[in-house]
């Protein structure tokens, strides 16, 4: 029956699909339809919110496949706090699968996402997320539509093992790649290290990006306090399903919106998060991504000004020893921000999908397990934020110090009097076919004074820009001992790798960067006391080298990546598609009718 004349606490916006009688025809023809699968008319007109379930699992997206279950129990929490639940596909994103890249997917399924909570009748919406790029496409969706939303993370999959001892999803891939160019190992050994370091459902069980992102996510205050850490397939995995559906009901009655949580206090926050778990260097863009569509001014100066003093206080590979189960044991993020707030770092008044300040959620969330989450004040590593760098290589590219090892700063940044800085020959690749075909040419003469370098490996010059400046050596020194090299690239690399690599260069060489003017053979020179990476090339070499033709990019594919290419900015800012950044707050004007 029509609620028409009875008082509401608030109208939701799919009333106006279902309960209009000013448009009584047109509520007839949206009405029509969803009957047929059994829902009935009175539920549709009863005046409660429809809440939507963004449902990001699917047989090719292995990450996030657990949401096909998780969903049934969201739709329990929905029904049994008065709301009704649909449930809807979004466009798959795969990291580990996708080819040319999964970062071409992720302002794809932002698009497609945005289309269906503005022109579809739903009032807010549980984010289904897991895999590296579905929270922050799901999240810049949700800032653009600013509908009440709420984070569900997948969780991570249960620690791998492997000869006794944790193998760790990515991580071990990069471990078992070296060993086997250096002979350590045959191709079924490392086959079998890759399948042991997957023993479940759920996304990576290091702090790769996947972890890193849902991490943020809660630590934002998108989703429920100890969501991000649960393993898939743990118990309190499908009850915090249903927390969140429920939670998401009352957030519709309440209009609590993305605008209201996703502050720059939060974002801030989120930065000093990242240091202190060792997050993925992924999280630069992602987050200045999804500032950027919530309309928050986040500066590229902000990851060094807030987030690189940050000591790093979880012990989780890459950067640390354990992985997920334990970490999710040992408090989560929780206890990872409790010491954070302790130590007076967080802006922990803000709000949360909670309904409660951050400093609420998370009373009482010290840790016991001292080995996984370290005391503020004897952390595992001192400012362990990522390093800002510029030249006249790029404007702007990260280094992650928390992967810093002994022995890589034995060999390039202990030199006496010169600590922090180092020179090494640049080795240059045009893209990964390159490298993977010259990496070991003798011709090259690649020893351990020289710096990898991969371009062509931004969003443009991709396209999307792809995980791989993490280049390993060639097998002549990985079989001498020297596992890792300097490496550097106007691309990105997987979160889950421990290479110390200068990424996401910005601008990139495709648009005229100056990794476009570099040649192999000359010097680079890297000074992280004062945040500098140059080519010590003089100006006039630099600018007949600017005549030369460019370095080559592949040509698009599809007409997707054309759009892409077309629309995308760079990594400093965020990649996004710059077309995109005007549009606000779309969902709170319901659009035109359909008939």
């Amino acid at each position: 029956m029509s609620t028409a004349g009875k008082p509401q606490a608030r109208r939701f916006r799919s009333q106006d699909w279902f309960d209009n009688p000013d448009h009584i025809d047109m509520t007839a023809l949206y009405l029509e339809r969803f009957m047929n699968y059994g829902i009935t008319a009175e539920e549709l007109r009863s005046g409660r919110p429809i809440i939507g379930i963004a449902q990001s699992g699917s047989d090719i997206s292995p990450c996030n496949r657990i949401h096909l279950e998780l969903a049934q129990r969201v739709r329990d929490g929905i029904r049994d706090a008065g709301g009704i639940p649909m449930e809807f596909p979004l466009h798959p994103i795969f990291e580990n699968c996708r080819r040319p890249t999964a970062a071409l997917d992720r302002n794809l399924a932002y698009l497609g996402l945005v289309e269906i909570l503005h022109g579809y009748p739903i009032d807010a919406v549980v984010l289904t997320t897991g895999c590296d790029k579905t929270t922050p496409a799901q999240l810049m969706a949700a800032a653009t539509v600013d509908i009440p939303a709420i984070v569900l993370s997948g969780g991570p999959m249960l620690d791998g093992w492997m000869d006794g001892e944790l193998v760790g999803s990515g991580a071990a891939i990069w471990k078992g790649r070296r060993q086997l160019s250096a002979g350590l190992i045959d191709n079924d050994k490392f086959l079998q290290i890759a399948a042991a370091s997957a023993p479940s459902a759920g996304h990576c069980n290091t702090m790769g990006t996947a972890s890193t992102m849902n991490a943020l996510a809660e630590a934002l205050g998108m989703s429920l306090t100890g969501c991000s850490a649960i393993p898939a397939p743990y118990r309190e995995r499908g009850q915090i399903a249903y927390e969140t559906g429920r939670r998401i009901v009352a957030m519709a009655h309440e209009d609590v919106r993305p605008s209201s949580i996703l502050t720059r206090e939060a974002f801030l926050d989120a930065i000093i998060v990242n240091a202190a778990i060792g997050g993925s260097t992924n999280a630069q863009p992602h987050l200045m991504a999804m500032a950027r569509h919530a309309g928050v001014e986040l500066h590229s100066s902000d990851w060094m000004e807030h987030g690189y003093d940050v000591p790093l206080l979880l012990n989780m590979q890459p950067a640390g020893k354990y992985l997920g189960e334990r970490f999710h044991r040992a408090g989560g993020v929780p206890a990872v921000m409790w010491e954070l707030q302790q130590a007076g770092l967080l802006h922990a008044d803000r709000l949360t999908v909670t309904g409660q300040t951050m400093a609420a959620n998370l009373a009482g969330r010290e840790s016991t397990d001292r080995e996984m989450i370290r005391p503020f004040a004897a952390p595992l590593k001192e400012k362990a934020g990522f390093m800002a760098l510029q030249g006249n290589l790029f404007d702007f590219a990260i280094m992650k110090t928390s992967v810093i090892s002994p022995a890589f700063r034995e060999r390039y940044l202990s030199r006496p009097g010169s600590e922090g800085v180092f020179e090494a020959r640049a080795i240059v690749f045009d893209g990964s076919a390159d490298y993977h075909a010259r990496i070991n040419d003798p011709a090259l003469n690649i020893d351990d004074s020289c710096m990898l370098v991969m371009r062509g490996a931004g969003p443009v010059g991709w396209p999307g820009s792809a995980e791989v400046v993490n280049m390993q050596p060639p097998d002549a020194l990985l079989k001498a001992g020297i596992l890792n090299l300097p490496t550097l690239g106007d691309g990105r690399q997987s979160g889950t790798s421990d290479s110390p690599s200068i990424l996401n260069a910005s601008p990139e060489s495709a648009v005229g960067g100056g990794l476009a003017l570099l040649r192999t053979g000359d010097i680079i020179r890297v000074d992280l006391n004062g945040g500098q990476c140059d080519m010590l090339v003089d100006a006039g070499e630099l600018a007949r080298r600017a005549q030369e033709l460019p370095p080559p990019v592949n040509d698009s594919a599809t007409p997707w990546q054309e759009i892409y290419r077309a629309s995308v900015g760079q990594l400093e800012t965020g990649a996004c598609m710059e077309l995109a950044l005007k549009y606000r707050a779309v969902g709170q004007t319901l659009p035109r009718h359909n008939h």
